[in-house]
């Protein structure tokens, strides 16, 4: 890991690829205290105002300072891409596809049709139709809780928009990796080292976890770099749409979705141009680190 790192610090592109989504996501995790206004608060007689002093890149529609709603939505964007790559890659993908690589036979058989049949299908559609036919179902249910229980604030506070948006994504994330993960037990599997721990009387959990796994996490770590930034733009995606997170929580897909008219481009660029600039930049610095990461892991890169 030190050697790991110390190569890093030697690449530009990794360097500024992790001050990026260092400073963006550090924003948007202390967006409470950093944040200058609440993402709702509202000043009518200020509205759709160019930047100024008291609001750096200006106010929406109904006056709510547009660098606040950015910097909330960073932390939404944050909490949904975190949580559906930690239990749909690494938990599920990581976990199926060392269990398929190492068994073998029928085991392997059952996950890899179960996951052909979801890349069978444009994931981001199925996401879609997912994120919009249980969104309903799960929000009465909360509604129902809240009525019963007389503990309000679950739906105001976009905590179902998170567990739908995430949840959604996590159902088609782990195929890739658990394909990828496969693939590599698969060859290191046969090789002595595996063989001799196997003939030493190694139970196959010992196998799997102390000799495979660790050989296979530079593969997984470059994977789950590229896989943040597919999710980071798959969350901006659905709420673009609006199946996604909904207002009043801020998204960075809601807010380019309210300025995508040519009219408001014109007149008021403020309203568009900051959340395209941030989600680009975003996704760009996750690609570049799994880029740089696979130049600084894959043996034949050095």
């Amino acid at each position: 890991w030190v050697n790991t790192t110390k190569r890093m610090l030697k690449k530009p592109k990794a360097v500024f690829s992790i001050i990026v989504i260092v400073f963006l996501y550090g924003t948007g995790l202390f967006a409470p205290v950093i944040a200058p206004y609440h993402y709702n608060e509202q000043n009518l007689m200020e509205v759709r105002e160019g930047p100024s002093v008291d609001h750096v890149l200006g106010t929406d529609f109904i006056g709510r300072d547009v660098l606040s709603r950015v910097i909330f939505s960073l932390r939404t964007n944050l909490i949904v891409t975190f949580a559906a790559v930690a239990t749909g890659s690494i938990l599920l993908g990581v976990s199926l596809g060392l269990i398929s690589g190492y068994f073998g036979g029928r085991t392997d058989t059952i996950l890899m049709r179960i996951g052909e049949i979801f890349l069978a299908f444009p994931g981001l559609l199925l996401v879609i139709l997912i994120a919009a036919t249980i969104k309903p179902r799960i929000l009465e249910w909360v509604r129902d809780f809240e009525d019963a229980t007389g503990y309000q604030g679950l739906v105001r506070s976009g905590l179902v928009d998170y567990f739908v948006v995430f949840g959604a994504l996590t159902i088609f994330s782990w195929v890739g990796m658990a394909r990828l993960v496969r693939g590599q037990v698969l060859a290191l599997k046969e090789l002595e080292y595996v063989e001799a721990a196997r003939a030493m009387g190694a139970s196959s959990q010992r196998i799997i976890l102390v000799h495979l796994l660790p050989n296979a996490l530079p593969t997984i770590i470059v994977m789950t770099t590229i896989g943040l930034g597919a999710t980071a733009g798959a969350e901006v995606v659905l709420s673009w749409l609006g199946i996604g997170i909904q207002p009043p929580v801020p998204s960075l897909g809601n807010m380019i979705q309210e300025g995508q008219n040519i009219t408001i481009l014109r007149n008021h660029p403020h309203l568009l141009v900051p959340p395209i600039i941030v989600v680009g930049l975003l996704i760009f610095a996750w690609n570049l680190l799994g880029d740089a990461l696979n130049d600084i892991l894959n043996p034949r890169s050095r």
